[in-house]
């Protein structure tokens, strides 16, 4: 890949393409809120003090309960509503990946986001249906979830500047990490305040806020841009000049199949999903389990974590970008070597929190460097698909994606199981499988990876399916 610098370079943050990133982070803020808000208002929601099948109504605590509604749900209905939105999110990955190599990027950006957002106010409505049609919405925003995550990464293709992609990806995809913050911080304020409806009613309108504004203000190729300088404009063009991105509807399935440096990409992926899962859910019980705090002292310290992995992402981009502009490191070597922090070190500091002479602050301290040092690997397999075929970027994305999520589900499937035993291993267990797949899966993308353009993600191209 042609990876020179064009002589004029337009300014940094003043410019539309950061504009558009910080738009971009603002949206996963807001959509990981409308997915992780629930998991708090649960708390509000249902009545586990009263017998299955029994009333949860009272004479005494209707005016409460016309705030907050309260149902009568066992655990596996609760686990069930909860997971179901990640179905909805597998579901939507490989087909919105493919696409987004032929339709709008615009409208199926904006209409994920706005269905979602719809989805997400009509919750409330739907518990006092009955939890099935609970279930049935999560399914359905988390389809259009997945929709939404998967098509905001390909716009990057004709907006990133080789030299900037580490910085303005991990800019926008950090959206991700800050929201769950923002979830454990406002949720609870706003459920005391004003009744866990307003929860869903709050993050759903400022969803539908955030797509008028995005059909007003995107423009899918810089070209189009009313507003964008013309350094700027020639800036990213001309980054861009030498490097095939155009999109065709066509895949080298067979092709594809072959590339280890694509498997490899996704093996990480897996395991990558599969720790951010673990030390994000889990969290919360861990530190139960460990000092026994109340739900409020929980609810804030598992928060810093997220804050710290937020940080730790946009740092991750500017670096792995400032290394390839300087010709520090090769790409293929970059990408390695934050790839290798990111799955490394969270192995490394996971295993660190079952020492049993641990304090509570060395406990916190190292929860917060085995979540944050994850974002590392932004700067690495995150974007090396885009190094390797950039064609087929929204395609790649979404497959990576499958295998990554399913991971994550797999993962907090089994700790769930491994955590039931009620063994006094069982972190043991946890951590320890988690780091043997970080090193497996890392010693395979150090063999195998590439960050030059493939052949068969060249426009030349004779085998397909």
């Amino acid at each position: 890949m042609d990876n020179q610098l064009p002589p004029r370079k337009a300014p940094n943050f003043c410019s539309i393409r950061y504009g558009l990133a910080l738009f971009l982070q603002f949206s996963n803020v807001v959509i990981i809120s409308q997915r992780a808000c629930i998991n708090l208002t649960m708390i509000a929601m249902v009545n586990s003090t009263e017998p299955h099948g029994l009333s949860n109504t009272s004479t005494k605590e209707l005016q409460d309960n016309i705030k907050n509604p309260v149902y009568n749900w066992s655990p596996e209905i609760q686990g069930i509503i909860l997971s179901s939105i990640f179905y909805g999110v597998l579901i939507a990955q490989i087909p919105a990946g493919y696409l987004s190599g032929i339709y709008s990027i615009k409208k199926m950006t904006g209409f994920a986001l706005f269905f979602s957002s719809l989805f997400t106010l009509l919750i409330p409505l739907a518990a006092e249906f009955g939890e099935i049609w609970v279930i049935v919405c999560r399914i359905l925003q988390g389809l259009f979830q997945g929709i939404a995550f998967t098509t905001q990464q390909v716009i990057w293709v004709k907006w990133a500047p080789p030299l900037e992609q580490g910085r303005l990806t991990t800019l926008s995809i950090s959206g991700l990490l800050l929201g769950p913050c923002v979830v454990m911080l406002l949720t609870g304020f706003i459920s005391d305040s004003l009744g866990w409806p307003m929860v869903f009613y709050i993050f759903g309108a400022c969803g539908c806020a955030l797509t008028l504004f995005w059909f007003i203000l995107f423009y899918e190729d810089p070209n189009d841009h009313p507003c964008i300088s013309i350094s700027e404009k020639e800036y990213i063009t001309s980054s861009l000049a030498h490097q095939d991105r155009s999109s065709t509807s066509s895949l080298p399935i067979k092709a594809m199949l072959k590339s280890l440096p694509l498997w490899v990409i996704s093996l990480c992926n897996f395991a990558m999903f599969w720790t951010n899962s673990i030390l994000s859910l889990y969290t919360p019980m861990f530190i139960n389990y460990k000092f026994h705090v109340n739900v409020r002292e929980n609810g804030l310290l598992s928060s810093l974590p997220n804050l710290f992995a937020w940080i730790f992402s946009i740092l991750a981009g500017h670096m792995s970008d400032t290394l390839q502009s300087r010709n520090i490191f090769s790409l293929l070597t970059i990408r390695k070597l934050f790839t290798s922090l990111g799955l490394l070190l969270p192995a490394l500091f996971s295993l660190c929190l079952l020492y049993p002479s641990s304090s509570f602050y060395s406990i916190i301290i190292f929860l917060i460097l085995a979540s944050a040092s994850g974002s590392f690997a932004l700067g690495g397999i995150l974007i090396n698909a885009l190094d390797i075929a950039p064609r087929y970027y929204g395609f790649l994305k979404g497959v990576t994606n499958l295998v990554g999520m399913t991971g994550a589900l797999i993962s907090t499937t089994l700790t769930g199981m491994i955590l039931s035993q009620a063994s006094e291993s069982s972190w043991l267990k946890i951590f320890s499988l988690m780091s043997s797949l970080n090193v497996i899966s890392l010693i395979f993308y150090i063999i195998f990876a590439k960050a030059e353009i493939q052949d068969w993600a060249k426009e030349r191209q004779t085998t397909y399916l």
